[in-house]
């Protein structure tokens, strides 16, 4: 199956060798997506042997390259991606999703999936409060941002 036409494709190494577990695992929260590959690779004998896998998946609107060749790499907040929610009822099913089954909480609408990955989960609403025109809007959106993990909009505004 031919590559997308989106001229850069994130590629993440994850600590697996199981890259069918890794796209499940994504598809079962972005209901929308979809597996285009999935390769299996022998690494010869002079890298040390052994096996790795690889898919392309593609989920809400981007397609992601997936690399599981075991526990070399490890993710940190550097890089991640932002999931811009219609609503507090989409940041609540994203958040919940991510952070289920080993995934972790952690401030101002970031967190970790289960595989380390860090996301944003952030409604947009989030953007136009903490971008008001009004001081006293952007600053109690911005004040009250700093007291949350999960973003509560109700509270921002």
């Amino acid at each position: 199956m031919a590559h997308t036409n989106q001229k850069i494709t994130p590629c993440l190494w994850l600590e697996t060798t199981d890259a069918k577990a890794v796209v499940d695992y994504y598809l079962s929260i972005f209901k929308d997506g979809a597996m285009k590959e999935h390769h299996q690779y022998e690494n010869p004998p002079e890298v040390g042997g052994g096996h790795f896998e690889t898919a392309i998946i593609h989920i809400a609107g981007m397609e992601l390259s997936i690399l599981a060749a075991g526990p070399f790499f490890k993710f940190n907040e550097s890089v991640s991606f932002v999931i811009n929610t219609k609503d507090q009822a989409e940041t609540d099913y994203y958040w919940e999703a991510l952070t289920a089954n080993g995934g972790e909480e952690g401030a101002c609408g970031w967190c970790k999936d289960k595989y380390g990955l860090s996301w944003q989960v952030v409604p947009i609403e989030y953007f136009e409060l903490i971008n008001n025109e009004d001081p006293k809007v952007r600053e109690k959106a911005m004040k009250n941002t700093f007291k949350q993990k999960k973003i509560i909009l109700s509270e921002l505004r």
